[in-house]
């Protein structure tokens, strides 16, 4: 699942763009001005931006030059003009693509689909992509390892499967129905329970105090999230 950023002040159209993206399988988190969309960016792995030029308290050409500091991820411009030195100005900027209100939403789809695409299978991410890493933890996709400050942690296929699928979903929090049917691949049902033994030996192989963990956290009634740490 990619995540999508998406920053606009019009409420109306970012629900309009969630709906679209959500149909094709992304998950949107909704900014409503710069300073929020950069916030944003340094709690979650984003996958592409789609940023409004004209917003209240920073505007979308100022959030892209200071994600450009530290992201290549893809950035689709919303801009209500149309003029060539606009367009310029923000691919100047660090913008990838640039898309004139009123818009498409199926065209808009269709860009961030190409962004995404050259992003991930053209080799615009980084190297070393395959290993996901917050704080001393780390996870290597390619080599189906975990390790907690450079020592191997031996996980059985299951909580495998679970500590991936919440490593690729850093800082987001996770029912045990998402997780359950992510991991085991079938619907869930009455499935707590299960999802629920498999956290808790997880945290005893990966914490130093599973009692007051650092990395796998609980969001009492809600869910579990990997932590995201420098």
């Amino acid at each position: 699942m990619y995540n999508i950023l998406v920053c606009d002040d019009d409420e109306a159209i970012l629900d309009s763009i969630e709906i679209y993206c959500t149909s094709e399988g992304f998950h949107t988190i909704k900014a409503y001005n710069g300073i929020q969309a950069i916030e944003a960016c340094k709690k979650n792995e984003i996958h592409c931006a789609v940023l409004d030029i004209m917003m209240p308290n920073m505007n979308g050409l100022t959030a892209t030059l200071k994600m450009r500091e530290k992201h290549n991820f893809p950035i689709i411009l919303l801009s209500a003009k149309s003029e060539d030195t606009d367009k310029i100005t923000g691919l100047t900027f660090g913008a990838d693509d640039y898309v004139t209100k009123p818009f498409n939403p199926l065209e808009l789809i269709a860009r961030i689909k190409s962004q995404i695409r050259r992003y991930v299978n053209l080799g615009s991410m980084e190297q070393n992509d395959h290993v996901i890493t917050t704080g001393g933890l780390s996870l290597d996709t390619a080599a189906r390892a975990v390790t907690v400050d450079g020592e191997p942690v031996h996980l059985t296929a299951r909580e495998y499967g679970i500590m991936e699928y919440m490593m690729r979903n850093m800082g987001r929090v996770l029912s045990t129905q998402q997780i359950y049917e992510a991991v085991w691949n079938e619907p869930s049902f009455q499935t707590e329970k299960t999802v629920t033994v498999h956290i808790r030996r997880i945290r005893e192989k990966i914490e130093i105090n599973p009692k007051e963990p650092t990395y796998l956290k609980v969001v009492w009634g809600i869910g579990y999230k990997i932590e995201k740490l420098p």
